[in-house]
C-alpha cells in the first residue's frame, strides 16, 4: 500500500535521509520518495498509516 504525507517542515536532504531511516526502521522493505519543495513524501509499506505517522512524528516530522 502506499501513504501520501504533507511534512510541513520537510527542507532539505537531510530531513528526506531522517525520514526515509525513521520508516525503515518499522519496515525495512518500505520504499521512500520524498521532495522537499513539495512537502511530499510517498512511503509503499505494509505497515498501517498511524504507525508511519507516528514514527515521523516522533523524529519530529509530523504529517500535516
Amino acid at each position: 500500500m502506499t501513504i501520501k504525507l504533507k511534512i510541513p517542515n520537510m527542507a532539505c536532504s537531510a530531513c528526506v535521509s531522517t525520514i526515509t531511516k525513521a520508516v525503515k526502521t518499522i519496515d525495512p522493505n518500505a520504499i521512500v520518495e520524498a521532495e522537499p519543495k513539495t512537502k511530499l513524501v510517498s512511503v509503499e509499506t505494509q505497515k498501517p498509516e498511524v504507525v508511519i505517522r507516528e514514527v515521523l512524528a516522533t523524529v519530529g516530522y509530523p504529517a500535516a
